[in-house]
């Protein structure tokens, strides 16, 4: 590592640092006056300083970026651990995040493509429409006269996302020493993101996904454009929509909003049972609503290619194969928690994953899974299971580095349905796309 790489390591760990230690102090003066308040005034100061600790996260999570900021991003989908101001200022990451000066993009897009970007397109906006953790988007118009849209990557994000890791490795060094943060965790995770600062990888990825999910009518993924694209700036087909935030302010009939529920969870499963391959960044910032109910999907960067049979472990719990015998137990523990995972422990998540089938594989052929995700109270059974699953994997050290990005995309995909309000039949999905022919001819 250079001087001049040192310095920005050393300047973005003292910046996380000062955040933590600012926060701390702000907290620590909060609970000094709260006890020379009355209740209704400290609720009322509950309230402002969540909100004034959440705006200044917001803030240098944007400028941070990179891991920074996509921590931020995962975060703004914990609707039940965070208070509603942070969920409010950190759900604007996706969008709103600070962007590149107009000169150093241009730069940016001349180093990569040779040329400035009025040079190559007939009309370029030099200001961004979205601005994110790892680049930012720009609208253009290409010489034949086609709307695109342009990505291009932020300097030097690599080596900042590379430096982040370190600092997180360092900060989470007690936890991997016991086991409970196992390193190839943190590898898992770091490989993901470091993945999509290549541009190109992201190409095949929209080219995977167009092919992949053009069976799906109401499904629109953008054009790739490979003369305008490279491992650093991204061109695509412009897609039309609304951001979920504009489209909720039209208040959209419950039967629309049930549609557009039951269409995202259809190409969701046909993701995970036809392509395995997931689009695992189901932030509400990615999708694009139209008003005849198709849906535009965008930001391919992330995506998880499995290489573990999730259909074969949904069957298994379909037919609680663990039921039949000690090899079943243990060829379905090796599937849920990795072949390295000590059966002794194992079998210890055996009691929630009872409940857990219970919930989502009923074997009554008459049972239907239909949840009102706009209710929190239908379907908080179903959160709560999962959270009781994810503390005893934590506490029994069975984290699965594999189901990674499988975790994260369920969690933004939850919090998508909730934001939506879609009421969705589940059951009847699994029946139009199932995992398997076996869980096909159920209910």
């Amino acid at each position: 590592m250079n001087g001049r790489e040192q310095s920005g390591a050393v300047a973005r760990g003292f910046r996380l640092g000062k955040l933590g230690f600012s926060l701390m102090g702000s907290y620590m003066g909060y609970q000094l006056q709260n006890l020379l308040l009355g209740e209704g005034e400290r609720a009322q100061r509950q309230s402002r300083f969540q909100k004034k600790a959440s705006q200044r996260v917001r803030r240098e999570l944007g400028v941070l970026k990179g891991p920074a900021m996509k921590l931020g991003q995962l975060l703004s989908m914990q609707t039940e651990i965070l208070p509603e101001e942070a969920l409010q200022e950190l759900a604007t990451l996706q969008m709103q995040a600070p962007g590149m000066h107009a000169t150093l993009a241009r730069a940016q897009f001349k180093s990569s493509l040779g040329k400035f970007p009025e040079e190559m397109f007939r009309k370029f906006d030099p200001e961004p429409f979205a601005a994110a953790s790892l680049g930012q988007v720009h609208r253009a118009v290409t010489l034949k006269g086609e709307k695109v849209a342009v990505k291009i990557q932020y300097p030097a994000i690599r080596s900042a996302i590379e430096t982040d890791f370190k600092l997180l490795k360092s900060a989470t060094l007690p936890t991997q020493l016991t086991g409970h943060v196992p390193a190839a965790l943190i590898e898992e995770i770091r490989r993901g993101i470091l993945e999509e600062t290549d541009y190109l990888r992201e190409a095949g990825n929209l080219e995977f996904f167009r092919k992949g999910l053009s069976g799906l009518e109401y499904m629109v993924i953008p054009r790739v454009y490979r003369e305008l694209s490279t491992d650093r700036v991204l061109t695509m087909s412009y897609i039309e929509g609304e951001s979920l935030g504009d489209f909720l302010k039209r208040k959209p009939s419950d039967a629309m909003r049930n549609l557009l529920g039951a269409r995202i969870l259809e190409m969701y499963r046909t993701q995970l049972y036809r392509l395995n391959a997931l689009h695992a960044d189901h932030h509400p910032g990615n999708y694009l609503f139209q008003s005849n109910g198709h849906i535009g999907l965008v930001d391919f960067g992330c995506v998880k290619r499995m290489s573990f049979n999730l259909a074969e472990l949904d069957n298994c719990q379909w037919r609680r194969s663990w039921r039949e015998s000690e090899a079943a137990a243990r060829h379905f523990l090796a599937l849920a928690y990795g072949p390295r995972a000590p059966y002794s422990r194992a079998r210890k998540m055996l009691p929630v994953v009872e409940r857990m089938s219970d919930l989502f594989y009923p074997q009554s052929a008459s049972a239907d899974i239909v949840i009102d995700y706009r209710n929190p109270k239908s379907y908080a059974k179903f959160r709560e299971i999962n959270r009781q699953h994810q503390k005893l994997m934590l506490q029994y050290k069975l984290i699965n580095p594999e189901f990674a990005f499988l975790v994260r995309a369920n969690v933004g995909l939850g919090h998508l349905l909730h934001e939506l309000g879609a009421t969705v039949n589940i059951s009847e999905l699994r029946r139009r796309v199932p995992a398997t022919p076996a869980e096909g001819r159920r209910g």
